[in-house]
């Protein structure tokens, strides 16, 4: 699949906040789905985490970095519908 995606496809984070610009697949190319915080040398760093726990993970995230509750909220509410989770 060689389609770009504005969005981690993980965790829904812009491609262009993640400092390293995408995760890396295992043969060593950045990762055109998925950012370096969700996607290492082609594996995923959270491997077990189901949706809930993605949408969790990030909601705090958002609010440690000084996102209110609920528009951290409604920026994870998407999250079931990326590439990752489409298939649960």
């Amino acid at each position: 699949m060689d389609k770009s995606y504005k969005n981690c496809q993980s965790c829904g984070m812009p491609m262009k906040k993640d400092p390293n610009k995408g995760g890396t697949n295992s043969d060593g190319t950045k990762s055109l789905l998925y950012c370096s915080y969700c996607y290492c040398n082609g594996k995923f760093t959270q491997p077990d985490f189901t949706v809930n726990e993605m949408k969790n993970f990030c909601k705090g995230k958002m609010k440690e970095m000084g996102f209110p509750g609920f528009l951290a909220g409604i920026f994870t509410s998407g999250i079931p519908k990326l590439e990752r989770w489409k298939k649960q």
